[in-house]
């Protein structure tokens, strides 16, 4: 291991040296230190001090924040559904993180397959049929059923509101 020069002088990080050199004068106070301090009680404002950040820096002109990426989640529907079957059952995040993972694995397959349904039947628009057909083909017996009747109560509703 090859020492760097300025440590075989004894000197410290080159990143310190600015600590140091601070401490020397640590003491001391200086004209523009002093200066400042009267322009502060003299106009009873506040005026931040001299090498000190703010806390939240802001943006130059013309430049916005950037905004944070929404990413969707079925986190509020799983809660909803939870409290109707389960009022008194909560969910801890692992879980809710799991479901939320299922959600977006059944999506996919249901998708998935509905466009191969599209392709079988040479058409190009993916509608309520196919949803279904894809549905009745993914899930099991009963389950099935209960999504296909859900389903078909949420376009009707849609229809009359819409319509």
């Amino acid at each position: 291991w090859l020492k760097p020069s300025w440590l075989e002088r004894g000197e410290v990080w080159p990143s310190q040296r600015a600590l140091h050199r601070g401490s020397e004068m640590a003491g001391k106070t200086t004209d523009a230190a002093l200066d400042m301090k009267k322009v502060r009680k003299e106009k009873g404002k506040k005026v931040p001090k001299v090498g000190k950040a703010t806390k939240r820096p802001k943006a130059p002109d013309g430049e916005r924040r950037r905004k944070k990426k929404h990413v969707f989640s079925y986190n509020s529907y799983i809660w909803k559904v939870l409290k109707q079957v389960h009022p008194d059952c909560g969910i801890s995040k692992r879980g809710m993180n799991i479901m939320n993972s299922f959600m977006n694995d059944i999506f996919d397959r249901m998708a998935s397959e509905s466009v191969k349904l599209l392709r079988n039947t040479s058409r190009r628009t993916l509608s309520g049929r196919e949803i279904q057909t894809a549905v009745r083909l993914l899930l099991p017996g009963e389950l099935a059923r209960h999504a296909v009747s859900e389903g078909t109560k949420a376009v009707n509703k849609y229809c009359e509101n819409t319509g």
